[in-house]
Order: C-alpha cells, then structure tokens, then sequence
C-alpha cells in the first residue's frame, strides 16, 4: 500500500521556499475541521529577512521597463489560468465554498492581474503631468515607486485577496512583504508556486504565514520599509503609530474591494510617491 505525499507548505523568501528560521508549525483545518496541513509560522527573523531581500530586488524590479513589468504581471495570470483545478480544490477544501464560487474566486484573481498588467505603461500618462509655470522653467511631475512594502492580506480571503493585495504595490516597481491570510494559507504558497515559475525576479513578492498581529509589530517598526497595506489587520491603529516612526505610507483597511476582478487605480498610487522636476527652458 502506497502513502499518499503530503505536501510541505513553507515561506516563500528571495524566490525560495525556506522553512520559518524558528522551526514553528501550525494546524490548519478544513472547513469540515479535520485536519488538513502543517503550515510554517513565520518569526521575527523571517521578517527581517524577508525585507533585506525585497530591499535588493527592488531597485532591478524599479528599473525594468514599464512595458516589461506588465509581460511579467500578464505571466502571472497565465501560469494561474494553468493551474486552476487545482486553486479551486484548494478553495473548496479550506473554505466549504461550492465550486461556482470557488471558481468565480479563480476568475478574479487571474482578470485582476490582466487589470494591472495593463496599467503598467498607462500610470504616467494618467497620473503624471507638466504644471504650468509662471517663469522660464519646465516643471513636470512624475510618479516613482516608494520602496519596499509591508502588506496584510485580507483575513477572510484565501485567493482574491491575496492578488489585489500583491498586484497594487508591484505593479510600478516596488517589492513587497506580504502576510497572509492565518486561516486561509494554502493558497498563498500555491500562487508562490506560480510565482516562482513566472519570470518575476527573485525577492519581488515575499509571502509569509503566521499570525498578522504578531508580525505586524516588526513590519510596521521596520526602519527599512517605506509603506504599509494595514487591510488584514486587527490592530491597525497601533501599527500606524508604529509606522509613524520613520513616517511610512499607511493605506488604512477598508479602503479598498480586495476580492473584486480589477483594481483602483488609486489603490497603485497609494504605493507611489510624487517627484517634481524644475528644468530651464533656455533661450
């Protein structure tokens, strides 16, 4: 008689799949409450690395060209759209959602990076402009990414969440650290999977499993991340106190529908900063 393999569900850092530097497991159940997996739970050192590697791979991720970045976003939604059986077994598994629902959760996640891939050559000609001037100058204004993020997935959400979590901050080129669902985790690792089969470099996207409220603390005190998605967290006025220290963006919960089939474009350019450029005009 043959023994069934069950899968190891880890973290993912820098495009690896390591488990938690503490050797922390815990129990995730099905909808039924039996048990269904092992999930590794990410410590303070999970953290820190996490975020060094999201710092190095974000001035590469920057650099691309915008047209790039959206091939590599519209990869994403291709290597979902290849997977999905097994995103929907997941869903149906962890959730108790009927298929149809399971499904239409698959289909929000994969038109929402198609969404966002199509915004990343679009951003500068909607948001950035050329102010008029009263001198002999050009002055024109231009959005760039502000770094390195910190973000809490919805808590309620296992797939959809997930990506309208990721894709907003990724999409003009910062990196991002995302804490995951605690009681919806599976399929968080699985779409780590897709990513790392993607063409998206290494560090960009870094997910971790665990509990938000104890994570969050080290993110949002974290002199090394420049923003912070509070949406899947429960102690979101503490955090933004803790943010406040080296004055990190903050986009507040609730601000935003994470489970829709496309985003906000303001929800993007929440994670960018505005730089303006004085240039004479000469003679």
């Amino acid at each position: 008689m043959r023994l069934e393999i069950k899968k190891t569900y880890k973290l993912f850092i820098g495009g690896k799949f390591p488990r938690s530097e503490s050797g922390r497991i815990y129990k995730v159940n099905n909808h039924k409450g039996d048990f269904l997996a092992n999930i590794a739970k990410a410590s303070r050192k999970d953290v820190r690395d996490s975020v060094v590697v999201a710092r190095s791979a974000q001035a590469g991720w920057q650099a691309a060209s915008a047209y790039n970045r959206g091939q590599v976003l519209y990869r994403i939604a291709e290597m979902l759209e290849g997977r999905r059986e097994q995103f929907v077994a997941e869903i149906r598994e962890l959730t108790g959602k009927s298929e149809k629902q399971a499904n239409q959760e698959v289909d929000n996640a994969i038109d929402s990076w198609v969404w966002h891939a199509g915004w990343t050559d679009k951003i500068e000609s909607v948001a950035g402009n050329m102010n008029p001037v009263a001198g002999p100058f050009f002055n024109i204004s231009t959005n760039q990414p502000t770094g390195v993020v910190a973000a809490f997935a919805p808590q309620d959400s296992s797939l959809a969440g997930l990506v309208n979590t990721i894709a907003p901050v990724i999409v003009s080129g910062n990196s991002v650290v995302v804490v995951t669902s605690e009681a919806f985790p599976l399929s968080a690792i699985t779409f780590a999977e897709v990513l790392e089969t993607s063409d998206l470099p290494g560090g960009v996207v870094n997910i971790l499993t665990g509990n938000a409220k104890e994570l969050g603390s080290w993110l949002a005190a974290h002199m090394d991340v420049n923003a912070i998605d509070l949406e899947g967290t429960s102690n979101a006025a503490e955090l933004e106190m803790l943010a406040a220290e080296n004055l990190k963006r903050v986009v507040r919960p609730g601000l935003y529908p994470r489970t829709a089939a496309k985003g906000s474009l303001q929800q993007i350019l929440d994670f960018m900063e505005l730089k303006t450029v004085w240039h004479p005009k000469g003679n």
